[in-house]
């Protein structure tokens, strides 16, 4: 059995960044623990100096691995690191994600780089909401820079990467699906792009690929930097973490960290709010013979869905829509 934390000690723990108080209340976070939300009250005033990179892509194109050599090239530099990794695939992360997770592990001894990793099973609040609060523990806990990393498909993900101040997109040679997602606006333009595993046949032809796409795009401020990496060997890890300072650079000479950290926190509410109202008209619709009656006479086409919801709106919260 681990110790029994209070609430001071935790929010004490996790100020003085201690390791062990960061783990218990992350833990307490991916299990909607009712404390953790005491936690994150007690420390929301201490949050808002990190600064945060999302780093998103498909599935085996070497993002953990790279999100590795971009620490092990700012640590030297004197900031502190937190990463959270997202797997919604499984708890049972696949090989090759097992392979890039043990990458990671060169920094587990290192006392200034905290790193979670964190699967969709046990999450009820959600993955985003655990992620959020999970990046403003670290945040809080004096961090300079979180990695927030995910598989780059769904949702969830795409509210993960909500969260940060600057996106960085990772692809590899073949990794076509995204590239046909930039093209037909399904993804939303990242700030920062890298072709990773540059070595292999195409990474070239990818890089121009990518670029022509963006050429589309005449109305961004800022343009978008394409850079070919090697996160084993390395090479291009200096280039990428200078092209995400640039983008820090812009926003903050622009005016626009501000904007996006208001407006990303907006959203956030917004989705954590939803999230919470579904939840519950779920549970009340459920819970309610009449409500249930409702959901049977569309399904019979007796009643069109408008109705219905005009109806439930005004029983589960009183408005009349």
């Amino acid at each position: 059995m681990g110790r029994t934390w209070s609430l001071d000690e935790l929010v004490a723990g996790v100020r003085s960044g201690d390791r062990r108080a960061l783990a218990r209340a992350i833990t307490l976070v991916e299990s909607a623990d009712s404390l953790a939300e005491d936690v994150i009250r007690e420390l929301y005033g201490q949050t808002g100096h990190a600064y945060m990179v999302g780093v998103t892509g498909p599935p085996g194109v070497g993002k953990s691995s790279l999100v590795s050599s971009l620490v092990r090239h700012v640590r030297p530099r004197g900031q502190t690191v937190g990463v959270v990794t997202v797997d919604p695939s499984s708890p049972f992360t696949q090989g090759a994600l097992l392979g890039d997770r043990i990458r990671l592990a060169d920094h587990f001894l290192d006392p200034d780089v905290f790193i979670r990793s964190m699967g969709t099973r046990g999450h009820l609040g959600g993955l985003a909401e655990a992620t959020l609060q999970a990046a403003l523990i670290l945040d809080a806990a004096g961090k300079d820079l979180l990695f927030l990393e995910t598989v780059g498909t769904g949702q969830s993900e795409v509210e993960i990467v909500g969260i940060a101040d600057t996106t960085l997109l990772v692809l590899m040679p073949g990794s076509g699906d995204s590239i046909q997602a930039l093209k037909a606006g399904i993804m939303e333009i990242p700030d920062v792009i890298a072709v990773n595993k540059k070595d292999r046949a195409g990474a070239t032809t990818m890089e121009s690929e990518v670029r022509s796409i963006l050429a589309l795009d005449t109305e961004r401020e800022w343009e978008t930097p394409i850079v070919l990496t090697d996160a084993v060997s390395g090479e291009g890890v200096e280039e990428l973490w200078e092209a995400v300072g640039s983008h820090r650079d812009h926003l903050e000479e622009t005016g626009l960290l501000a904007k996006r950290r208001a407006s990303n926190l907006a959203r956030q509410v917004y989705a954590l709010a939803s999230g919470r109202a579904k939840a519950h008209l779920e549970r009340a619709v459920a819970g309610d013979e009449e409500l249930r009656r409702l959901l049977e006479l569309v399904e019979r086409r007796e009643l069109d869905p408008l109705s219905a919801v005009r109806e439930i709106m005004q029983k589960v919260f009183r408005i009349e829509s």
